[in-house]
């Protein structure tokens, strides 16, 4: 039986300082309240050492000034360490894809640009294998049933359906889908098990569920409900858990997961 993955998430965002602005990691509350927390760095060679799965680096401002600083964290980051990196934010084109690749990432996590452009998808997917795309997935329930996907930060309607763009956009060539909802990030009080459920049930590729985690009691249910991996930012940084103990929670429910190197 496949082994369940455990994966933190590294938000950046842009302090301004005396020697211009700096990547700083940050956490949310529903996409919003955002608080800086400490340097992505330290925090990344923490989670090696805890034995985190893989990493979710994401710039959050995903703007011309941010861009260089993503592919400085993230060239200092895979360079220190071996752990695999999932990079996204604000990539819009081949070129970025392809610029992020060259600094480490093994995957890149596409999410706004993917509805502007669903073509997008095809062509990473078709350069570099459906294993290098991650498609990220913000959603929010609908009052009459499902949910509906938004974009730019949570800002913009995407106007789809979850399930529907999960199917096309795995269709186009991605290798997996990382589903956050909206109304619970950063909330604590668990995620959405239903939206798991749902993508795990229709979809044939991994689904990475997110948004909500507060509890080790969280991961476990998230996996019972067909997610191959949980990702998680504010738990690990800001509550008295590491994902060692967490991952040891979850053995203890009976599932299958690492625990040593």
């Amino acid at each position: 039986m496949l082994k369940r993955r455990l994966i933190p998430k590294l938000q950046l965002g842009l302090r301004k300082s005396f020697r211009g602005a700096q990547p700083v990691l940050v956490v949310t509350r529903q996409f919003g309240n955002r608080r800086a927390i400490g340097n992505p760095l330290s925090q990344a060679k923490i989670y090696e050492a805890q034995l985190a799965d893989e990493l979710i680096l994401v710039d959050l401002e995903r703007t011309e000034e941010s861009w260089p600083m993503l592919l400085d964290t993230l060239e200092a980051v895979s360079e220190a360490l071996a752990t695999p990196l999932a990079v996204g934010g604000g990539v819009h084109t081949l070129e970025q894809v392809q610029a992020l690749l060259d600094r480490g990432a093994d995957k890149v996590v596409l999410n706004s640009a993917a509805l502007e452009q669903p073509e997008l998808i095809d062509r990473v997917a078709t350069a570099y294998g459906a294993q290098c795309v991650v498609l990220s997935l913000d959603a929010r329930p609908q009052p009459e049933g499902g949910w509906r996907v938004w974009s730019e930060g949570g800002s913009l309607d995407g106007r789809r359906e979850v399930l529907s763009w999960a199917r096309e956009a795995t269709d186009r060539g991605a290798g997996e889908v990382l589903v956050t909802a909206i109304e619970r990030d950063g909330t604590g009080e668990g995620l959405d098990l239903g939206l798991t459920a749902a993508l795990a049930e229709n979809l044939f590729v991994p689904v990475i569920a997110s948004g909500g985690c507060g509890l080790a009691q969280h991961f476990v249910e998230g996996y019972e409900a067909g997610a191959a991996a949980v990702a998680a930012g504010t738990f690990f940084c800001q509550r008295d858990q590491n994902p060692m103990q967490c991952r040891s929670h979850i053995r203890n429910a009976g599932l299958p997961i690492r625990l040593e190197v």
